[in-house]
């Protein structure tokens, strides 16, 4: 029987994509041949990447306003060397509002200077900081748009001059942005996209070859963009499945439909948390993620029975980071509302029974 998926990621997935993308692997589109073993030169596959790169173009409002969508590989990891290579000639600006984050802000430092021009590491990450400035010098600002790990979210973008870089894998295509203030997006397919093993980069190419340090091949996003992703062999299965589920929410009604969806599913889970007295949420109320919602047990002698109807209830995937502990109940834009039904009712029982 098929669980409730609450997994941070690789998370859950239409139903109807993990079909497609089931039989593609047997048989290609009546070629004969399965999609994992086509060479990613065939016309076949050029298909699948021109419309998976155009899909998220359209989804994002970016069509024929200068931007590249690129799928690359390394996961977000590898974007944090790569946005800094691509753009950091004076200094970096970055604001901390989490693990990757911080991480994102390691990785830049071996190029050149950075800045944090904002850090919630004061309370766990559990609040965005506000009224940043960001020094006129700087060539560009670096945020996380939703924090998987502390369920904090962004909710205002910052005002700046600086190029807008953004890591939003777990929150790309959930919400309407204004996307065209962005310079970078990158995001790790497996939160809202496809399965691990690609990365989406959309990136303006006019904030492209500003730096004056040679970039590695493999970092230069002018390189990727001018091979259309092609410049290496991409991850075929990947890309395809991205592919699948772009076309899917374009089926939904794009990116303002399913953010009805989500704000409704995190309204229903919030509302409970905020109600129930055995669970308190982590992150600062006006920050809260749509994506992940992050909460504690008051009692933590109510632990193992709670773990136990959970997994009775075939609720997957909602143990907490250790860097939070208690519990994350991811709502990613898969996720139908039933599922987030099954966990709150599970939530009012152990009220019930308590």
């Amino acid at each position: 029987m098929k669980k409730h998926n609450f997994s941070a990621g690789p998370c859950i997935l239409p139903d109807s994509v993990m079909q497609k993308a089931a039989h593609a692997v047997q048989e290609l589109d009546g070629s004969g041949l399965s999609l994992i073993e086509i060479s990613h030169r065939s016309p076949a596959f050029i298909e699948i990447m021109d419309k998976a790169c155009a899909s998220a173009l359209d989804l994002l409002g970016l069509t024929g306003k200068g931007y590249k969508a690129l799928f690359l590989q390394g996961g977000a990891s590898m974007q944090f060397l790569a946005t800094a290579y691509n753009l950091l000639e004076n200094k970096g600006a970055y604001l901390n509002t989490g693990t990757w984050a911080t991480k994102a802000i390691k990785e830049a430092k071996l190029l050149g200077e950075v800045v944090e021009v904002g850090s919630s590491a004061d309370a766990n990450f559990n609040y965005i900081p506000k009224n940043i400035e960001v020094p006129a010098d700087a060539d560009y600002l670096h945020i996380t748009t939703n924090n998987t790990i502390f369920g904090t979210q962004i909710k205002t973008l910052p005002e700046s001059d600086a190029v807008l870089v953004s890591d939003s894998s777990s929150d790309i295509f959930s919400r309407q942005l204004d996307f065209s203030k962005f310079g970078i997006i990158y995001a790790g397919a497996q939160k809202n996209m496809g399965p691990a093993g690609t990365t989406l980069v959309i990136v303006k190419e006019d904030v492209l070859g500003k730096v004056t340090h040679k970039i590695p091949s493999m970092l230069d996003y002018s390189i990727h963009a001018s091979k259309d992703s092609m410049f290496n062999t991409p991850p075929v299965f990947a890309v395809y499945t991205s592919m699948l589920t772009l076309e899917w929410l374009t089926n939904l009604g794009g990116i303002s439909a399913i953010e009805e969806k989500n704000n409704a599913k995190a309204a229903l889970m919030y509302g409970e948390i905020d109600r129930n007295p055995l669970f308190k949420g982590f992150a600062a109320m006006e920050d809260r993620s749509t994506m992940n919602a992050t909460f504690t047990l008051e009692e933590a002698s109510l632990k193992e029975k709670f773990d136990s109807m959970c997994a009775d209830a075939l609720i997957n995937g909602i143990n907490g980071h250790r860097s939070v502990g208690g519990y994350r109940a991811s709502m990613y834009n898969a996720l139908p509302q039933e599922s987030v039904q099954v966990l709150v009712d599970v939530m009012k029982e152990l009220e019930r029974i308590a």
